[in-house]
């Protein structure tokens, strides 16, 4: 806290109610940066010291002032099209038809019909949805639709005629096709989407193929949207889970062009046919790009997919099954093989799992490789841990698995009763939905995240969440006993993420040393009713002590 000598502040933030996350000074009154960094912290009184001629000096009036947030976990480069049908909402079949055609009508020269965040439930009967379904809307117009959690796509006739999916189409670049049973003809549904067709080689298929959302532009289009509306919503570091080599230059174009005003780390994509020589290319571009503004480096993979569509990996069959309990991508000796053989080399993993199965997979796989290559600070994450038996609680903690977790994924609206999450898994298993509390107390390390598209981007939403399990307008909780506080939340969006991605010595609290990253909010989140966190704006974001959003 003491001023360096000769040296007057860029900036000072004063008259402020100042959160640190730190516990060696949980609260301030003012801050000085200098260099981009935080050189003090403490009460009003002191500021006067750091400020000279040069000073730009910033009054918080008095408002709630928060590190900046890092989601652990935010999808930027996919985002959201605004070319696209938006679906979000649309909960019958009927509406998504009109949807469809509002557009359609709007757009009579399309040459594809796309849409965007299609809901599972929309679907009568819990079924998947098929061609058939989609031909009314679309005619003979090709038409690509998207679950809302990208896991999966939805054709219809013209579609798979343009594509050239038929009977004998199994398995594709972009997905795997599903087939009716009685008939062995493609049904219009396309699985493991995220897994295939989000990788390098899908995403080359589908601009080969001409689908116009898999262009560059269209990608650079969601990538420059999504970073603006990150910067925001005070997200001040972005770690961006799946990326192939190609997509770098994304990042790089957005840089150049002054769009990437937060921070972002990425992780490359490892799907199975990773060979050694793309490990090699992953680590030169670990060695790249590795400044403070992007950052490249862990491998994200898949053991499951996930519950609404019944693909997660369960330890008992789906509810009303009798033997079907999902599949895992690798079995789990040939999973333990890999995760190790990638700890060996040093790479830290992102493995997607939903499943009581699948996330006890990935422990089982850390646990092997601790044995195998000895015990390191290797910080693997479990990402999204929805459905987690009791047992593997404190294996999180034990094995140094860090739970990269998505609040908004449990709101009962979206996955409570009456929805496909909680109606596949059973109400005997909801008490393994998302246990925050269970695994914050157990010592594991939390980090939050959005899941944007999948989810909102703002950090607002995911913390009222995690704070009361209840519907976004309000309504009866859903499994409250594991909710957290609104402290926890916080510490999940700052500190918890930081730690998760090898960065809580630059980032996650406001320490003097450490990044002068930070948010000025409109409403203080701690003393509010936690109905009125939703609707919380970040009035300030200072990036490196550059103010780079102001509201208006």
């Amino acid at each position: 806290m003491s001023q360096t000598a000769g040296r007057t502040a860029d900036l000072v933030l004063r008259n402020a109610r100042i959160h640190t996350v730190d516990p060696d000074l949980p609260a301030a009154e003012a801050l000085a940066v200098v260099a981009g960094r935080l050189a003090w912290l403490g009460p009003d009184t002191g500021a006067d010291a750091w400020i000279g001629p040069g000073t730009r000096v910033l009054d918080g009036a008095g408002r709630r002032v928060l590190p900046g947030f890092v989601d652990a976990h935010n999808h930027v480069r996919l985002g959201s099209d605004s070319a696209c049908v938006q679906l979000a909402g649309a909960r019958t079949l009927d509406a998504i038809h009109a949807r469809i055609r509002t557009w359609h009508a709007a757009n009579p020269g399309a040459a594809w019909i796309e849409a965007e965040a299609f809901d599972y439930s929309a679907i009568p009967d819990g079924r998947m949805p098929t061609a058939a379904d989609l031909d009314p809307a679309t005619g003979d117009v090709p038409a690509i639709v998207f679950s809302y959690d990208v896991h999966t796509a939805w054709l219809n006739t013209a579609a798979m005629r343009t594509l050239g999916i038929t009977r004998d189409s199994d398995e594709l670049p972009y997905g795997r096709v599903h087939k009716d049973e009685a008939t062995g003809e493609p049904t219009g549904f396309v699985k493991d989407f995220a897994v295939r067709g989000l990788s390098r080689d899908g995403h080359r298929a589908l601009q080969a193929l001409g689908v116009p959302w898999a262009s560059a532009d269209r990608q650079y289009g969601r990538l420059a949207r999504s970073l603006d509306d990150a910067i925001r919503f005070g997200i001040t570091t972005v770690v961006e889970p799946q990326n192939s080599l190609d997509d770098l230059a994304l990042f790089t174009r957005a840089r150049a062009e002054g769009r990437l005003r937060s921070r972002i780390v990425a992780a490359l994509f490892h799907p199975r046919g990773t060979t050694d020589a793309d490990l090699d290319d992953f680590a030169a571009a670990a060695r790249e790009f590795a400044d403070d503004r992007l950052t490249v480096g862990p491998l994200k993979l898949y053991i499951d997919d996930v519950v609404e569509p019944r693909t997660a990996a369960l330890l008992e069959p789906y509810h009303g099954c009798a033997h079907h309990r999902g599949d895992t991508f690798y079995p789990a000796d040939e999973f333990a093989g890999l995760l190790a053989k990638l700890d060996a080399r040093g790479f830290q993993c992102f493995v997607h799992a939903t499943g009581d199965r699948g996330i006890r997979t990935v422990l089982d796989a850390v646990a092997h490789a601790r044995t195998v290559n000895g015990p390191r600070d290797a910080r693997h994450q479990v990402v999204h841990v929805e459905c987690l038996d009791p047992d593997d609680v404190p294996r999180f903690r034990d094995l140094g698995v860090v739970a990269c977790m998505q609040p908004r994924h449990c709101a009962p609206e979206i996955a409570g009763p009456g929805q496909d999450w909680a109606e596949n898994v059973g109400e005997g298993r909801w008490h393994k939905a998302w246990p925050m509390r269970s695994l914050d107390e157990a010592g594991a390390v939390l980090a939050f995240s959005s899941d944007w598209n999948v989810a909102e981007m703002d950090p607002m939403i995911g913390i009222y969440t995690a704070v009361t399990r209840k519907p976004l307008g309000g309504g009866e909780a859903w499994m409250p006993s594991e909710t957290v506080d609104v402290t926890t939340a916080v510490h999940g969006y700052t500190m918890g993420s930081a730690y998760a991605n090898f960065l809580e010595h630059e980032r996650g609290s406001l320490t003097v040393g450490k990044a002068a990253d930070f948010v000025v909010l409109s409403r203080d989140i701690f003393a509010v009713e936690p109905e009125e966190i939703p609707g919380t704006v970040c009035e300030l974001v200072a990036v490196a002590g550059e103010v780079v959003h102001e509201a208006r």
